[in-house]
């Protein structure tokens, strides 16, 4: 990463609101089969917005086999482009680390009826 690429304190104060849009937009985006969001059911493992708003994500499934994950990759993208104030969305899918169920988040546990606190 060259140095310019590096974001200074000021430049994530004033990224922070695109930042929660963009949470919010992932957020709109279900798993076909379970009906939690992709952000709370851990999926989504890195997220970046460099200063020109343009979007970069790691992203996985709770299977490598999932056979929609093409469609959920294309929502995803399309809700983050489709946030204002976003340049651009790039989606790399991986599978390192694999997905497991300490990946949920609170609100995730308490749809699926798992206890929040394990």
């Amino acid at each position: 990463m060259a140095q310019d690429d590096v974001l200074t304190p000021q430049d994530v104060k004033e990224l922070a609101p695109l930042y929660e849009d963009v949470v919010l937009a992932i957020k709109q985006v279900y798993d076909p089969e379970i009906p939690v969001n992709v952000y709370d059911l851990g999926l989504i493992y890195e997220l970046n917005i460099n200063r020109q708003h343009e979007v970069f994500i790691k992203m996985t499934f709770t299977a490598p086999t999932c056979p929609m994950a093409d469609e959920v990759v294309a929502e995803v993208q399309h809700s983050v482009e489709n946030t204002p104030g976003v340049k651009s969305c790039s989606i790399e899918l991986v599978w390192e680390p694999a997905w497991d169920q300490s990946m949920l988040s609170d609100e995730a546990r308490v749809a699926l009826g798992f206890d929040p606190e394990l």
